[in-house]
């Protein structure tokens, strides 16, 4: 899908789901690394992680740009339009649109180390090694040591 496709696509869901005219931009952006989509208020542009569209199909694609709307939508109006308003979370749920983006089938299988503390049992993971020697637990300062590799 190139940026006209995805700029068309944004104007229709808006029309559908908003009654509202979507007017500003829309690009994909590949440097998104953690995110389906941003909403940029100071440019009003809507950015979108391409690898969704790649790995997780265009349902996935319509649910993230149906939710960078309700931030558009909501700023353009002048409204709070961040995810803990009473706004945003109503729109959502007049627009069916996601709270969330599903995980990326190719950062599910990043490595994970597993610690566990000695004392308390409390296991956690990291994706960065951590000293044991210089570090504790966070929970009771006890001993932790690295488990075998996670998924």
């Amino acid at each position: 899908m190139d940026e006209h496709r995805l700029q068309q696509l944004a104007v229709d869901l808006s029309k559908r789901y908003f009654q509202k005219p979507f007017k500003d931009h829309i690009i994909f952006n590949r440097r998104l690394r953690t995110t389906g989509g941003r909403y940029v208020p100071k440019t009003r542009t809507i950015e979108i992680n391409p690898k969704y569209l790649e790995e997780l199909g265009e349902d996935a694609l319509i649910g993230i740009i149906k939710h960078e709307l309700c931030h558009y939508h909501l700023h353009i109006e002048g409204k709070p339009f961040h995810h803990r308003s009473h706004e945003f979370r109503e729109l959502m749920k007049q627009t069916d649109s996601p709270r969330f983006c599903e995980q990326l089938p190719s950062e599910v299988s990043k490595r994970r180390l597993e610690y566990k503390c000695t004392n308390c049992s409390l296991i956690f993971k990291r994706k960065r090694r951590v000293n044991t020697q210089q570090y504790r637990c966070g929970k009771c300062g006890g001993r932790i040591k690295q488990l075998a590799s996670g998924d």
